[in-house]
C-alpha cells in the first residue's frame, strides 16, 4: 500500500498545482469558489459509495462488470440519480452564496456548470470505480483497501479539470 499511497500523494500535489492556475477565475466568480470543494467532495463521496457497493457484490459473488448485470446497473442508476439531485442543489446553494459575496454569475449558468460537470464526474465515478475494483481484484489486492483512495484521488484531480473545462465553455 505504501507505493500506492505515495503515488496518490503526488497526484494530489498535481491537483493543487492545477487548481492554483485557476485562482484568478475563482476569485472573479465567488460562486465557483464555493462550488469547487463541494463538487469535488461530492464526487469523492459518490465514488466511495460505488466502490463499496461493487466490492460488496464481489465478495457476495454477484459482481460482473457488465451493464447487463442488474446489480451493477442499479448502482449506476443510483449514482446518476444522486449526482443529478445533489449537484443541482449544490449549484443553487453556490449561486446563492456567490450572490451574497457579490458575485455576478446568473443562476442558470451556475446551475448549468454544476450539473454538467457533476454528471461528467458521475461518468468518471462509474468508470473509475469499476476499473479500480477490477484491477485491484485481478492483481490480488483487497479492493476494500485500495479502491476508495484511488477513486477519490482520481475524482479530486479530474474534478478540478472537468469543472474548469465546463467553466471555460459556459462562462
Amino acid at each position: 500500500m505504501i507505493p500506492l499511497l505515495a503515488a496518490l500523494s503526488v497526484l494530489q500535489l498535481v491537483s493543487g498545482t492545477v487548481l492554483e492556475s485557476f485562482e484568478r477565475t475563482l476569485l472573479q466568480y465567488p460562486a465557483l469558489l464555493v462550488l469547487l470543494p463541494v463538487q469535488i467532495g461530492t464526487a469523492g463521496n459518490l465514488a466511495s459509495i460505488m466502490c463499496s457497493r461493487l466490492t460488496t457484490q464481489l465478495y457476495l459473488g454477484t459482481y460482473e462488470p457488465r451493464l447487463s448485470n442488474p446489480d451493477v446497473r442499479a448502482n449506476v442508476v443510483a449514482v446518476f440519480a444522486l449526482a443529478g439531485t445533489v449537484f443541482g442543489l449544490v449549484g443553487v446553494a453556490a449561486w446563492a452564496i456567490g450572490v451574497a459575496l457579490g458575485g455576478s454569475l446568473a443562476l442558470a449558468r451556475v446551475l448549468l456548470i454544476a450539473l454538467v460537470s457533476g454528471m461528467l464526474l458521475a461518468v468518471l465515478v462509474v468508470v473509475a470505480s469499476v476499473v479500480a475494483v477490477e484491477v485491484s481484484y485481478r492483481v490480488g489486492l483487497n479492493p476494500d483497501d485500495t479502491t476508495i483512495p484511488v477513486v477519490t484521488n482520481v475524482c479530486d484531480v479530474a474534478g478540478v479539470l472537468i469543472l474548469f473545462a465546463v467553466v471555460g465553455v459556459v462562462v
